[in-house]
């Protein structure tokens, strides 16, 4: 098995709605082509912004193989698997690699809430049997209701071909284990924005995360900055990094918020998908101003017609 390496900046990427609640695939190619062009070095699809828990599995075969499509191999290209039970989760591993995908990103068995290191062993290591795919694991304790300790994280990276991690507790003295941990093994990524500068000095692979691509072709440096820290620069993005973050957080269901956002700056990113509301009027205009307060060129949108 050969992986392509994860590293720098992977934008989670959303999946575009229209009102019936279905994909509108030429934006999502938009998308996917708008995060290339500001210098995209991955791409994750079917992630916690892709609204995830509300897609089928055809709708995840098309989804990555539209974006095979648009990436044609130049960066790699991870799809999400993470689901409540092992069956469902081998399902998606076996869709990204039939489609192409070149990993697949895979949290603690989602909804459970618990967890023994037997148990969490046991999910990844019968993925990595079923399906011959690396993986990044996923450790967001609020998203599976489980956060891996540093040492369970070695014990998966020891029964399954994890090759990187998003890391998103929002810890720093757990985010400094795990590189000293694990760093030089697999690829460490930050995922909460605010944590991407301080996690680059540290000595983290690069981000999965939310909120960078909106800074345009200043993600793609953000690692560079990060390592070097030049006073004046990295604490400019550090605070726009997270305020943004803090924002899209905030306001409405996620990921009603960055979708706002992206449609602020020119991308089609479409509706959620129901239950999740769109932002009122209000709340985008909150977006838009945020945007402006820290430099960003952004306009009031309308969804175009079916």
């Amino acid at each position: 098995m050969t992986h392509k390496p994860i590293q720098g900046f992977v934008p989670a990427v959303v999946t575009p709605f229209d009102e019936r609640g279905e994909i509108r695939y030429e934006d999502f190619s938009a998308v996917l082509r708008g995060m290339l062009d500001i210098g995209a070095d991955g791409i994750c699809i079917a992630g916690d912004n892709g609204e995830s828990w509300a897609l089928m599995p055809e709708e995840r075969r098309m989804l990555v193989r539209t974006a095979c499509q648009v990436t044609k191999g130049r960066v790699p290209l991870l799809l999400g698997a993470s689901a409540p039970t092992t069956r469902q989760a081998i399902k998606y591993a076996e869709i990204a690699a039939e489609e192409g995908a070149d990993a697949i990103l895979l949290m603690p068995q989602t909804y459970v809430l618990k967890a023994t290191r037997a148990e969490l062993v046991s999910h990844f290591e019968k993925v990595s049997r079923a399906v011959d795919i690396p993986i990044v694991a996923y450790n967001s304790p609020r998203r599976s209701g489980i956060s891996l300790s540093v040492d369970d994280l070695v014990a998966l990276c020891n029964a399954a071909p994890i090759v990187g991690l998003k890391e998103s507790t929002r810890d720093l003295h757990h985010l400094t284990h795990v590189l000293r941990r694990l760093g030089d093994r697999i690829a460490v990524m930050t995922g909460p924005a605010p944590f991407i500068l301080v996690s680059a000095a540290l000595g983290a692979k690069g981000f999965i995360s939310s909120g960078p691509e909106l800074l345009g072709k200043a993600a793609s440096h953000l690692m560079t900055i990060g390592r070097a820290a030049p006073e004046d620069e990295y604490r400019r993005l550090h605070n726009a990094l997270t305020l943004l973050y803090e924002a899209l957080m905030r306001l409405g269901t996620w990921p009603a918020a960055l979708k706002a956002a992206l449609q602020l700056i020119g991308l089609p990113a479409g509706l959620p998908r129901e239950p999740v509301q769109p932002l009122s009027s209000a709340e985008t205009q909150q977006i838009a101003a945020l945007l402006r307060d820290v430099g960003i060129s952004a306009t009031v949108p309308t969804l175009a017609p079916c």
